[in-house]
Order: structure tokens, then C-alpha cells, then sequence
């Protein structure tokens, strides 16, 4: 099976060390310096977790644009796209836990592509991703996805640098911070060039105040991908 069947097979794929190691420590610094209390966001965040507004800043733009992450957005959205959102999160320890759902696509299956860029190291003791490989399809038959059936429920871990690319109906959820442990992330959200009007409707809602204008193109899975 190719990398490119196997993608559209799971749904997603994981970088592993996507963001260069000499980065991570400056990717730290602009997280803490830029979170912002749960209520001061014109749509207010989840107590429960660090929220931080950092879509301005240069090296998050540049993680944002590593070559691996727009290949894989580009080959799972299938034609011309933009950046449309990057904001930082982290549970807080004794929370973090999510139930399984499905970030939904907005106009055609597919349209509609996430990322997790992790910039601390992750696993079941602060709190990693769950994900169940293939949920992003329906499957045949009436019978829906059942959200309270754990069983094929895959809890991701790996190191700093590591970034998690899914497309956006994947089942997945966010688990526990058992231990406290810190757990820094960026969500980068990938999107349709159809999609852009309905985007620039939300925009303050979504506090999102990074340049959106920029279009990429999907040119073959872990090639390089270009602005036009």
C-alpha cells in the first residue's frame, strides 16, 4: 500500500519530528507569552484548558507552512486551499477530557483539514489524542458511528515536533491530563478555497487576525507545496 492509499484509508497521518528540534524552545516561549484567559476571547474558550493567541507570530506561521503538513492537507482536500486558523491549546492537569466526535467538513466530505503540532512530548499520562483510524467515511450500512464505543479508539503518543494531520469528519478526541504534565499544541485548520466567503463571515468570532489570503495546491503527497 502507498503512503497516498494509506492516508485516504486511516484519515490521517502523523510527522514525526515535522518541526525542526531548534524551534521547539521559541515555539514554548510564544505560547505562554501569548495565552489569554477562557473569557477574553470574543467566543469563549473551555476553562478547563490554556488557550493561546499566537496566530501572528512568524515561527508559528512558518510551522504552519512545513512542507510535510500542506502535502498531506493538500492530497486530503484535493484542490486549492487556504489556512484558515492556528490557536494554541493545552489541558490543564485533571482535565483535557473529551468524548469522541467528529469536527465535521463543511460543504462536501473532505473540505476540511486539521492539525495538531505538538511542541511538548505526548501520551496517555497528560492527555494525547484519541483517534480511530478510518472513521472519516461512513461506513456501509444504516447503523451510525456509535461515539460511546471506545473499542477502536488508537491514544496516540510521541515526541516534541510531532504533528498529527486529519481530515476533519476523523473521529477523535482529546483525553485526561492524568499527570499535569505540560502539553502545548497548535490546531491549524486547512480549508477549501470554496469555503473562503463562509470564512471571512467568522472571522472575529474565531479571533482570527493572521493574513488568510494565500492559496496552496495540492502537488503530490511530501512534495513541496506552493503559493499561487
Amino acid at each position: 500500500m502507498t503512503d497516498c492509499e494509506q492516508l485516504h484509508r486511516d484519515g490521517y497521518a502523523l510527522l514525526r519530528q515535522a518541526i525542526p528540534t531548534e524551534w521547539l524552545n521559541e515555539l514554548r516561549s510564544v505560547f505562554d507569552a501569548n495565552v489569554m484567559p477562557s473569557d477574553q476571547w470574543p467566543t469563549p474558550r473551555g476553562a478547563q484548558w490554556r488557550h493561546s493567541l499566537l496566530d501572528l507570530d512568524a515561527t508559528i506561521q512558518a510551522v504552519c507552512r512545513l512542507p510535510p503538513l500542506l502535502a498531506v492537507a493538500g492530497e486530503l482536500i484535493a484542490e486549492r486551499f487556504f489556512l484558515a486558523q492556528v490557536e494554541g491549546r493545552e489541558p490543564l492537569g485533571g482535565s483535557g477530557y473529551q468524548p469522541l466526535h467528529r469536527d465535521l467538513s463543511a460543504q462536501r466530505p473532505g473540505d476540511m483539514v486539521n492539525a495538531l503540532a505538538f511542541f511538548d512530548d505526548y501520551g496517555p499520562e497528560n492527555g494525547a489524542t484519541r483517534i480511530v483510524p478510518g472513521s472519516h467515511r461512513p461506513e456501509s450500512g444504516p447503523s451510525p458511528f456509535d461515539f460511546n464505543d471506545e473499542s477502536r479508539s488508537v491514544q496516540l503518543s510521541g515526541y516534541a515536533g510531532d504533528i498529527l494531520v486529519f481530515d476533519a469528519d476523523l473521529v477523535h478526541a482529546g483525553s485526561l491530563n492524568l499527570s499535569g504534565a505540560r502539553r502545548r499544541s497548535v490546531l491549524i485548520s486547512f480549508r477549501s478555497e470554496s469555503l473562503y466567503a463562509s470564512h471571512l463571515q467568522t472571522l472575529s468570532l474565531r479571533a482570527v487576525r493572521m493574513d488568510t489570503r494565500e492559496r496552496f495546491k495540492p502537488c503530490g503527497l511530501y512534495s513541496s507545496s506552493a503559493g499561487a
